[in-house]
């Protein structure tokens, strides 16, 4: 835990450099294959400290999540399983630093059934989104609709961010802290549930 507070901290401290929105860019692309911090946190801090900026930082951090993204995916299709089947030494450290092989082997028994959804879900919500890319690489779901659905959720998540902060300015941000990633889950469980209910109904 204490070297996650240093992360954070350390991860925040670029919201008063000049170089902030490389930051941004750069820590977006790495949560999205092995960095434990989401980019919210940066994104938070810029947009507060230039809020005329806001819809600015959200696109920089949705195209680095998004760059990350396909890293992820190439890491899942390329360097996960040896041609015997078997898992790479790669996979193994991420297994022992990132994530573990029971939530890894969940997700990929979920594609089997909401490849989208799950996509869109993972990318939207406080799921961590670096489980997601990388299986999805490895079960090889269609990169396309992988793509939509991250450009979709990843977008919809941080332009909400920005666009609170633009319109609302520094009181949103305890609001953000406490209630967005609920909102989120809520949010996505009401989407994908109203989208299941009308392919039954129809």
């Amino acid at each position: 835990m204490n070297i996650i507070k240093r992360l954070y901290d350390w991860m925040l401290s670029w919201g008063d450099s000049r170089w902030g929105a490389l930051a941004l860019f750069l820590f977006a692309f790495a949560e999205s294959s092995f960095f434990p911090i989401p980019p919210d946190v940066l994104l938070i801090a810029l947009c507060l400290g230039v809020v005329k900026r806001s819809f600015r930082f959200a696109a920089i951090c949705t195209a680095g999540s998004i760059l990350g993204a396909m890293l992820g995916y190439s890491i899942g299709f390329f360097a996960w399983q040896t041609t015997a089947g078997e898992y790479t030494a790669l996979a193994e450290f991420f297994f022992a630093h990132v994530f573990s092989v029971e939530a890894f082997e969940k997700v990929g028994a979920l594609y089997d059934q909401y490849n989208f959804w799950i996509v869109f879900t993972a990318g939207f919500t406080p799921l961590p989104y670096k489980i997601f890319t990388i299986s999805g690489g490895l079960f090889h779901i269609n990169f396309a609709m992988f793509i939509i659905a991250s450009i979709i959720s990843r977008g919809l998540r941080f332009f909400l961010i920005g666009g609170l902060i633009w319109k609302f300015g520094a009181p949103i941000k305890s609001f953000i802290d406490k209630y967005f990633n609920l909102l989120a889950i809520l949010f996505t469980v009401l989407l994908v549930g109203s989208f299941f209910l009308l392919g039954y109904v129809l």
